[in-house]
């Protein structure tokens, strides 16, 4: 082989790797009317009910991960539940189902009785159904009102953005069982 033929087998083959690669085609410019991001955006208020299930035959919320008692029993520092939790129109279980929070949250704190939430809000009812918001952050529970950032969202809240505030509106000290009310604040388009 001549070295002519060798730069050339070289060239043919580094053209070929570019091209599979499509390294030129990674990242384009867009028209933002493609994305709907051509309307107006709106802001939302959502309000609902969050029911964490943790007793009785059917939870909602299960450990997956067990607090360790060595290093600290009074914040559970390292449990881990995944959660499929009902949300509701009002406080009561009973109220109209509208929507699902998906995730799971951990206790992070060694000190306080902070989690840390990573959940899905998917909405069932109306013109919402199917769609989703995404919120993750820090929930110091104990505090009367905590404020979580939403980081995204799907279908009607695509390019979500905002923050949900909630607070607890009832605990069961027996079971462990929890209800908290969020007031979710979104501008999307």
């Amino acid at each position: 082989m001549t070295t002519t033929h060798f730069f050339l087998l070289i060239t043919i083959l580094l053209h070929s790797c570019h091209s599979l690669t499509g390294a030129d085609d990674f990242v384009r410019s867009i028209d933002r009317s493609l994305l709907g991001l051509n309307k107006e955006e709106k802001v939302s208020h959502l309000k609902f009910y969050w029911h964490d299930i943790v007793s009785g035959k059917n939870p909602t919320s299960i450990e997956v991960i067990a607090a360790t008692n060595k290093i600290n029993t009074t914040t559970f520092f390292g449990l881990t539940r995944m959660l499929d939790n009902p949300l509701t129109l009002g406080p009561n279980l009973s109220s109209k189902l509208v929507g699902r929070a998906q995730g799971f949250y951990s206790s992070t704190s060694q000190t306080e009785a902070d989690l840390l939430m990573a959940m899905n809000f998917a909405f069932v009812d109306g013109k919402y159904n199917g769609s989703s918001i995404t919120v993750l952050g820090r929930n110091p529970i104990f505090n009367k009102v905590r404020e979580m950032p939403v980081i995204g969202g799907s279908g009607f809240f695509r390019f979500a953005r905002g923050y949900v505030q909630l607070n607890t509106y009832s605990v069961n000290l027996k079971t462990n069982d929890a209800i908290v009310e969020y007031n979710v604040y979104v501008i999307h388009y």
